[in-house]
C-alpha cells in the first residue's frame, strides 16, 4: 500500500502502484484519481468503526479468559435504523424481530459487536446480555420536553422513546441476574414516549403508513420492552409525567 499525493495536495490511499486492468504506469498515473480514495474520508474505517468493535471484542475475550459468569453490555436502539430516514420502521412498536438497519459507522459497530457476542457466547458458553438503551435522560432533563411537544418531528428520529437512567441501571442489574442462555439483546425503554400527544397520532403524523400493533395504550412506548420483561424482569418504573404538568 502506498500513500499519494495528487495536484490538489490531498493525501490519496491506493493499494498497489499501478491501476487494476492498466498494463502501463502512464495509464495508471492518469487514472490514479479515479481509483484512490481520498485519505482524508478513507480512514473513516480507523477513526469511527473499528475502535469501538476493538474495545468490545477486548471486553467479551477478557471475559471468555477470566470465565466470567455473565456479560451485560451496552447495544443501542440505533441498530434498528435510527433515524428511520432511509428506512421506515417495518411496524411499531418496534420488537427484537424487526430488522436491523444500521444507519451510522456507531450503529454499525454495534449490529458487529450483537455478532461477536453471539460468537463468543458459542465459544464459552457464557450468557451475554447486549441491552439496546434508548436515549437515556436523567430527572433534570425532563424539563425540557415541554420544547418537544409543539413540532413531533422533533423526536421522530427513535420513535419518541427515551430510558430514565434510573431504569437502564436496573435493566444492568436484571441483566446480571437473570437465567438466560447464549447471547441475546433486548431493546430498554421507558414505558411512554416525550410527547403529551397519543402515540397512534405521533405515528399517524409522521409515518402514516406503518401498521401500528394490537394493544398499544394511549401514550404506550413505539420501542416493545416486552421481552426484556419476560426474560429479564425488566420494569421500567419512572416516567417524565412524573416530573412535568402536563
Amino acid at each position: 500500500m502506498r500513500i499519494a499525493q495528487n495536484n490538489r495536495e490531498s493525501l490519496f490511499f491506493t493499494p498497489s502502484s499501478r491501476s487494476i486492468g492498466d498494463p502501463t504506469d502512464r495509464k495508471a498515473q492518469r487514472s490514479e484519481q479515479y481509483d484512490t480514495v481520498s485519505a482524508k474520508y478513507g480512514d473513516f474505517v480507523m477513526k469511527e468503526l473499528l475502535p469501538p468493535i476493538k474495545a468490545t471484542y477486548n471486553i467479551f475475550r477478557a471475559a471468555t479468559l477470566l470465565k466470567l459468569k455473565r456479560v451485560v453490555w451496552a447495544s443501542s436502539e440505533t441498530t434498528l435504523g435510527l433515524p428511520f430516514e432511509r428506512e421506515q420502521p417495518r411496524y411499531a412498536p418496534i420488537d427484537e424481530q424487526h430488522p436491523l438497519f444500521p444507519e451510522s459507522s456507531y450503529a454499525l459497530s454495534k449490529m458487529i459487536s450483537e455478532e461477536m457476542a453471539r460468537q463468543f457466547s458459542r465459544w464459552s458458553d457464557i450468557p451475554f446480555v447486549g441491552l439496546r438503551f434508548s436515549n437515556i435522560m436523567e430527572p433534570g432533563d425532563y424539563q425540557r420536553f415541554p420544547g418537544f411537544w409543539d413540532d413531533p418531528r422533533k423526536r421522530k428520529g427513535n420513535l419518541w422513546g427515551y430510558i430514565d437512567a434510573r431504569d437502564a441501571a436496573q435493566s444492568c442489574r436484571r441483566g446480571i441476574e437473570a437465567d438466560t442462555r447464549g447471547a441475546e439483546a433486548f431493546i430498554i425503554a421507558a414505558a411512554d414516549t416525550v410527547m403529551n400527544r397519543p402515540s397512534r397520532d405521533l405515528l399517524a403524523a409522521i409515518y402514516p403508513g406503518v401498521a401500528l400493533r394490537d394493544g398499544v395504550g394511549e401514550f404506550d412506548s413505539l420501542l416493545d420492552t416486552d421481552k426484556a420483561r419476560r426474560l429479564l424482569g425488566y420494569m421500567p418504573a419512572h416516567s417524565w409525567r412524573d416530573h412535568v404538568e402536563v
